[in-house]
């Protein structure tokens, strides 16, 4: 059997060099991170480019896939799997964010996310098996709203208890949890 490629589909920062997303990505066999190419570089939060970029890496990949997105990563799986419709062999959601309510500052407003095509987030159920790993205080998307979301995309729901948003702010560098929800999905 063919063993499955890990693709990571970091968010809206991209790839930050002490993210568990990019340490995992050193650790893991076979592997695939979806990378900022153009148009990415000149369109960074084109929710469209993204998404062609995650279907130009799952194209480049024979066999099994399990995806391995992080919070606006999420989102952009989510119009990935409306549009393609290319079954995986399962996805780990970790902190999406809720981008249909205000975010803190510094973060993209409603008025860009819907410029730039992220909105409405897709609500239909993956056709994929997945796991949504869920904060208890991510200050990007409060609990309930994250069980909403996993609720209509037919996820199953992990509350990781409370670890931010999943990334260095949060004190998440590595995140030994991640290949225990891989492995899950693997099995």
């Amino acid at each position: 059997m063919t063993p499955a490629t890990i693709l990571i589909i970091p968010g809206l920062r991209d790839h930050v060099a002490e993210h568990w997303q990019t340490l995992l990505e050193a650790k893991l066999a076979p592997v695939r991170p979806v990378r900022s190419v153009p148009p990415l570089e000149t369109d960074k939060l084109s929710c469209r480019a993204r998404v062609e970029a995650i279907e130009r890496e799952m194209a480049r990949i024979d066999g099994p896939i399990i995806a391995v997105a992080h919070s606006g990563g999420v989102i952009m799986l989510a119009h990935w799997a409306q549009q393609y419709r290319r079954p995986l062999k399962g996805a780990l959601l970790a902190a999406p964010p809720d981008f249909e309510t205000p975010l803190p500052a510094g973060y993209p407003t409603l008025d860009v996310l819907q410029a730039n095509g992220w909105l409405p987030v897709p609500r239909t159920r993956l056709p994929f098996p997945s796991l949504v790993a869920a904060s208890t205080n991510d200050p990007l998307a409060r609990l309930e709203r994250v069980e909403t979301m996993a609720q209509d995309w037919g996820s199953t729901l992990v509350n990781v208890g409370a670890v931010g948003h999943l990334n260095p702010a949060s004190g998440y560098g590595a995140w030994p949890e991640a290949e225990k929800l891989i492995q899950r999905l693997d099995a």
